[in-house]
C-alpha cells in the first residue's frame, strides 16, 4: 500500500482535500450509495485514500481498506494497457487487422477490423451476443466462437459505437494469441505486479470473494441492461471479461492512472514508454456514439473530456479515463498531475451517477493550488 504524502509537498490545499472527504461522507449519508472508496494522486504521490459505508447492506459488512469493487467498464483501460505493452514489444501495430493474429475472427466482414478500430470502439460489432448468456462466459471456447461469428452492425472503422462487452473479450483473445498467456495472467504479471496494484483482478480467485462489495441497485429503472444483477454474481466475478468485470480497490484504480499520468513509470517501475502513453490518449474518434446516443471522444481505450471527470482548466483532451456503468470513474489529467479512482457500490442512472462522480472529481481539482 502506498504511503500518504503531505498535500503541501505536491501543491495541494489540505483544506481542499478535507472538503473532498466531506463530500465523500455526505454522499454516503444522503443515501446516494451505501459505500465507496476514493484515492487521489498528484505527481505520482498519494495524497488521499479514504473509504466508508456498507459493503453489503444485508449482512452489515462495512467497507474497509481492503474492500474491492466491481469496476464495470472502468476495467477497459486496464485491458487497453495490455495491448499497449504488446505494441511496445513489437508484437502488433495499431493498424494491424485483428484477424492477422486470430484468423477465425475475420468472418462476415470483420477481417477489416483493426486493433485501432477495436480500442476506439469503431469495430462495428457492438452488440453482446444474445446466444451467449452469462452462465456460458466461463467457457472460453464459446466466448471466442461467439466473437468469431458476430456479424458487424456497422462497417468497421466508420462508426463510433461503444462495445460494452465484446471489446474486452476480443482484447483478451488477442493477448492470448500473441503472447501465449491467458489475459488474467498477462494482466497480473505485466501490469498489476510492477505497478503494485495488489488488489486488481480480471478473473477473481474464488477465495477472495468475501472481500468484494455487493452491488446495490439504487433505482429500479437504472439497470436497463441487467448489469447490476449480472455483475454482482460471484460466478461472473471469476470469468475473464475485460470489458466489464475487473475487480479492484479504489487505491489500485487511482494507482493505474498515476502510472499513466507519470507517462508510464511509477515508483521507478517502468511499465510503458512516454511515447506509447501519448499515442494511447490521442483522440481517435468523436461524435454521437451510436450505442449510447451521446457525444463522445475516444482515444485508444480511454474516454476523453468526460463530464464525470470534472471541468479541466487546461486542455480538455489532456484529461483521460473511463467510467463504469452506474458506479465509478477513474481518470488522470496531464495538465494538473492528478490521478483519481472513485468507486461506489450503488448503481444509479446516468443523471444521478454522473452528478455525484463529477462533484467529487471537481472538488479534487479545486483542491489544487
Amino acid at each position: 500500500m502506498a504511503t500518504l504524502t503531505a498535500p503541501e509537498i505536491v501543491s495541494m490545499n489540505p483544506a481542499g482535500l478535507e472538503n473532498v472527504s466531506r463530500i465523500f461522507d455526505r454522499q454516503i449519508a444522503e443515501g446516494l450509495h451505501p459505500g465507496a472508496g476514493l484515492a487521489v494522486y498528484r505527481y505520482g504521490q498519494l495524497v488521499l485514500d479514504i473509504h466508508g459505508g456498507d459493503a453489503d447492506t444485508v449482512t452489515g459488512r462495512r467497507v474497509d481498506d481492503g474492500t474491492m469493487f466491481v469496476l464495470f467498464s472502468s476495467t477497459k483501460p486496464l485491458a487497453a494497457a495490455c495491448v499497449y505493452m504488446l505494441k511496445e514489444r513489437g508484437r502488433l501495430n495499431w493498424d494491424d487487422p485483428v484477424a492477422k493474429f486470430w484468423p477465425e475472427f475475420g468472418q462476415h466482414g470483420k477481417e477489416a477490423v483493426t486493433v485501432r478500430h477495436l480500442l476506439s470502439h469503431r469495430g462495428g460489432f457492438p452488440d453482446t451476443p444474445a446466444d451467449l448468456p452469462w452462465p456460458d462466459w466461463h467457457d472460453w471456447g464459446k466466448v471466442c466462437a461467439a466473437m468469431e461469428r458476430a456479424i458487424p452492425k456497422f462497417t468497421p472503422g466508420e462508426t463510433l459505437s461503444y462495445h460494452p462487452i465484446n471489446y474486452g473479450w476480443v482484447i483478451a483473445e488477442l493477448v492470448r494469441r500473441i503472447d501465449g498467456r491467458t489475459f488474467d495472467r498477462f494482466l497480473a504479471e505485466d501490469l498489476a505486479a510492477p505497478v503494485q496494484m495488489d488488489n486488481t483482478y480480471v478473473g477473481l480467485p474464488g477465495e477472495l470473494e468475501d472481500r468484494v462489495s455487493r452491488i446495490h441497485l439504487m433505482e429500479a429503472d437504472a439497470d436497463t441492461n441487467g448489469y447490476a444483477v449480472t455483475f454482482d454474481r460471484p460466478a461472473v466475478h471469476r470469468v475473464i471479461c475485460p470489458g466489464a468485470n475487473g475487480i479492484a480497490t479504489a487505491g489500485d484504480l487511482a494507482r493505474f492512472y498515476a502510472m499513466m499520468e507519470r507517462r508510464g513509470t511509477l515508483d521507478r517501475a517502468a511499465v510503458l514508454r512516454p511515447e506509447t502513453v501519448a499515442e494511447g490518449i490521442t483522440l481517435q474518434a468523436e461524435g454521437i456514439d451510436q450505442s449510447l446516443g451521446l457525444f463522445a471522444q475516444r482515444s485508444l481505450g480511454f474516454a476523453l473530456n468526460d463530464e464525470r471527470m470534472g471541468r479541466p482548466s487546461g486542455h480538455p483532451l489532456n484529461t483521460f479515463g473511463h467510467g463504469g456503468a452506474g458506479t465509478s470513474i477513474g481518470w488522470a489529467d496531464l495538465d494538473t498531475g492528478l490521478a483519481v479512482g472513485y468507486i461506489t457500490n450503488g448503481f444509479r442512472g446516468a443523471d444521478k451517477n454522473n452528478a455525484r462522480l463529477a462533484e467529487v472529481s471537481q472538488a479534487v481539482r479545486d483542491a489544487c493550488r
